[in-house]
């Protein structure tokens, strides 16, 4: 088993979900509840996230055979929306692409947050989703998916830890030591960007790509 592979899928979850970065807004969206409905909240936004992610996992494959995509095409649509997601992180923001205004303002006015907006699109978006499909797609082995399940797993109850630290994470880091952690996840996630779109163009021109 090669663990390397897990270790980069979960640090690929971590700089793209970005748990840290969505602190600030898990604390707006449940600034109206008391602890113990922030930590459920918590509990079944990071659950729904962990069965999302699952369901790419065991289904990612088949998307692509459904519409005739080719992995080597949607690893440089994938990797163009990741890169763009990082680009709005490496200016301290969430990224336009995850949400829009009236979104926000349906959320505002929601009782329940966990899985709208919060899970989906903000956590599970279509940069993570695609993230997995293109991991999952290229290693299609039963153990290799076994494996990332249980790192997705791992990563929902990290998650779901730092939820339940959020107020006092925020505390600590204040709006500015989130942006920089932000940034530098941005950065993280644009360089992973490259290098899936990098992999398509070699899967699609592989004589131009030498």
């Amino acid at each position: 088993m090669d663990l390397t592979l897990y270790v980069k899928f979960f640090l690929g979850l971590v700089a793209i979900i970005n748990p840290i970065g969505l602190l600030p807004v898990f604390v707006s969206l449940t600034s109206h509840q008391t602890e113990a409905e922030r930590n459920h909240t918590g509990k079944v936004a990071n659950f729904a996230v962990v069965v999302i992610l699952l369901v790419t996992i065991v289904a990612g494959q088949h998307i692509l055979n459904m519409f005739s995509i080719s992995l080597s095409a949607f690893r440089i649509a994938g990797g163009s929306l990741i890169a763009l997601i990082a680009m709005s992180m490496l200016q301290g923001k969430l990224g336009e692409v995850k949400r829009n205004q009236e979104e926000d303002r349906e959320a505002s006015g929601m009782e329940s947050v966990a899985v709208v907006p919060l899970a989906l699109p903000l956590m599970a978006g279509p940069g993570a989703i695609s993230s997995v499909i293109v991991t999952s797609a290229r290693y299609d082995s039963f153990m290799v998916h076994i494996g990332m399940g249980i790192t997705v797993i791992i990563f929902g109850l990290v998650s779901f830890a730092l939820f339940r630290m959020a107020p006092v994470i925020f505390k600590v880091l204040g709006k500015t030591g989130i942006n920089v952690i932000t940034r530098l996840m941005g950065l993280l996630m644009l360089s992973i960007g490259i290098e899936v779109i990098a992999a398509g163009f070699k899967g699609l021109f592989p004589t131009l790509m030498g």
